[in-house]
């Protein structure tokens, strides 16, 4: 290949690629999938040695990660139930409960779910419900958005990663 139809190629890429970024920003800023505004987020300050929480539980004694990947309104109810028990029996404060959803079971943490005031009420005793972004943008490829969370909820980057992240901290592992 020449220099001069080399330099016409390149021209000619540099052109369409900027075209496509032309036609497709209007589409991409309609689809933002980083996060829901509305919901706290670990996105940007994930740090998978330092594991932060929305709620202080400077007396809590236990650390309780709970995996919720499918299911339906039934199941939930009784996730939920499972973590009102864990609460009744160590007290409020003293058990650190993280409730993980991703996959199907994100289905739960979503705006207009059947166990929405039982995640309200739990969260007033400092239980945390994390929802997986990644599944969240799974979802907005069927929806054209991102889905609209509980307000709840914290999005983290990925709901097996931060079940990771806390059993590397000591935390037990449930999977009901």
């Amino acid at each position: 290949m020449t220099k001069s139809i080399r330099c016409a190629y390149r021209a000619g890429a540099a052109a369409a690629l900027a075209i496509m970024l032309i036609v497709a920003a209007p589409a991409m800023a309609k689809t933002d999938l980083s996060r829901d505004a509305n919901n706290p987020s670990m996105l940007e300050n994930f740090n998978f040695d330092h594991p932060t929480f929305v709620h202080k539980l400077p007396d809590a004694k236990q650390n309780i990660v709970i995996q919720i990947s499918k299911g339906g309104p039934d199941q939930w109810h009784m996730y939920l139930h499972m973590v009102q028990n864990v609460l009744e029996f160590f007290g409020d404060g003293k058990a650190r409960i993280v409730v993980v959803a991703y996959g199907p079971g994100l289905k739960m943490l979503l705006a207009n779910s059947p166990v929405a005031s039982r995640i309200e009420s739990l969260d007033a005793r400092r239980v945390e419900f994390d929802a997986c972004h990644n599944s969240m943008v799974g979802m907005s490829k069927k929806l054209g958005h991102l889905p609209k969370l509980v307000p709840e909820a914290v999005i983290v980057p990925s709901g097996l990663v931060r079940i990771t992240q806390l059993e590397h901290a000591g935390f037990d592992y449930i999977k009901p």
